[in-house]
């Protein structure tokens, strides 16, 4: 009897509200998951593209080596900086653990290790993908915004093998030498940390760090690299090429760049980091 009258006190309106928003949430759901699919297979078509135009001619080395430069040479001072604080805090926060189990000796093949595995490349990518991938996705969606892509289509030029093709090709080139870069700057920042409450000379922290660090734990990293280069390249071109109209839309393009990059660059990681284990 109480649940009926419940029922009736319930006016029809909110009724009909309550039972309209179930349908709403699902249509979202689904709206949500077919866009997704929709932009896999855009982007997969898109890196269909890209090999395709690699492989024609005419080949854009000038326009190459011009990115090549803004994209590695430009980004050495935010990588080295990075890579220096990141091996001296690594170093510092280590130490006392490493110092109560009397393993202190141990420290520079243990920080060594951590960053030439895994921490260098990753932050490097990170750093690279908010660095690159935002100026190339707002670069390109500016372009598009402002119709300059059209009017290389209308004068003869192929706008995606000169814009696209280019900066994929000099990221990818050029992540795996900046992380090179970044772990050497990591390892002396790590010497300078181990010479802060204590001393140990350039020759001995370099010995421990080389008897413990093997190919295993080069290649594997190296390799990831490239990979970190390529999809940081792909995703901040495909971003550009594909904004919307408006300002709007290029600031849209930048954050996007940034945020789906990052993401794919610990995906990669994780896949990368299951394949390397099962040769340890």
């Amino acid at each position: 009897m109480e649940n009926m009258i419940k029922q009736a006190s319930v006016p029809p309106s909110v009724k009909k509200e309550v039972s309209s928003q179930a349908p709403r949430s699902w249509d979202r759901v689904q709206s949500s998951v077919s866009a997704f699919f929709v932009e896999m297979a855009q982007i997969f078509r898109f890196t269909v593209k890209f090999f395709k135009e690699l492989v024609r001619r005419p080949y854009e080395f000038g326009e190459t080596i011009r990115q090549c430069y803004i994209i590695g040479y430009r980004t050495l001072p935010l990588v080295g900086i990075t890579g220096f604080i990141m091996g001296l805090v690594l170093t510092i926060q280590s130490r006392p653990t490493l110092k109560e189990f009397g393993a202190e000796s141990w420290l520079p093949a243990m920080v060594a290790i951590s960053i030439i595995r895994e921490i260098g490349p990753v932050i490097t990518a990170i750093i690279c993908a908010g660095k690159i991938g935002s100026s190339i996705g707002a670069e390109l969606a500016s372009m598009k915004v402002t119709e300059q892509i059209d009017a290389m289509r209308v004068s003869a030029r192929k706008p995606f093998k000169y814009l696209a093709v280019t900066r994929i090709i000099a990221t990818t080139l050029m992540i795996p030498i900046l992380v090179i870069f970044s772990d050497i700057i990591s390892l002396m920042g790590s010497f300078i940390a181990c010479n802060l409450q204590g001393e140990v000379s350039f020759t001995l922290f370099f010995y421990h760090v080389f008897e413990k660090v093997n190919f295993i734990d080069l290649i594997p990293a190296f390799i990831k690299t490239i990979f970190f280069g390529f999809a940081i390249g792909l995703i901040s071109t495909y971003k550009g090429f594909n904004a919307e109209k408006g300002t709007e839309g290029v600031g849209r393009s930048a954050n996007s760049s940034v945020v789906t990059a990052s993401l794919l660059v610990f995906i990669i990681d994780m896949i990368a980091v299951q394949i390397t284990s099962l040769f340890y």
